[in-house]
């Protein structure tokens, strides 16, 4: 399962299939928007695909008909609550260098382990607030 940490390189990641939606526990974004609402994704779009004084244009080399595709992704996440967006509720969260985290989900001997068992209590309540079920397919 992968963390995201930007919206527009997560995004564009999954629309290039360097990664499958279906592995990706939670995108943490610095945005603030609803990809539903025509007006805001419009200016989503033109901001990433574009030249904008608000964010880098992470998707100006893809063509005007690839907007379907970045909106089918967002919406997918977004609708299943794998958008996170801190901006919503007043943080203000920087630009990271790094894109993806790792995480692995332990199956076994977790009882064992008290620092593990405490790290998987934590992750499970972060699967609960993005909405996500974790199954045997989240199981390593």
């Amino acid at each position: 399962m992968k963390v995201g940490l930007s919206y527009s390189r997560c995004v564009r990641d999954i629309v290039d299939g360097v990664v499958d939606i279906d592995d990706v526990l939670v995108i943490i974004t610095r945005t603030d928007f609803d990809p539903n609402n025509n007006e805001q994704w419009s200016s989503i779009w033109h901001g990433y695909h574009g030249r904008s004084l608000m964010s880098n244009p992470e998707w100006a080399g893809y063509p005007p008909e690839d907007e379907i595709k970045f909106r089918d992704v967002t919406l997918s996440l977004y609708n299943t609550g794998r958008l996170h967006q801190p901006r919503q509720f007043g943080a203000h969260p920087r630009r990271l260098p790094h894109i993806w985290l790792e995480t692995i989900l332990p199956s076994e001997d977790i009882e064992s382990n008290p620092s593990l068992k405490s790290a998987w209590n934590k992750f499970q309540t972060l699967a609960q607030l993005t909405g996500t079920d974790i199954n045997e397919n989240h199981l390593s």
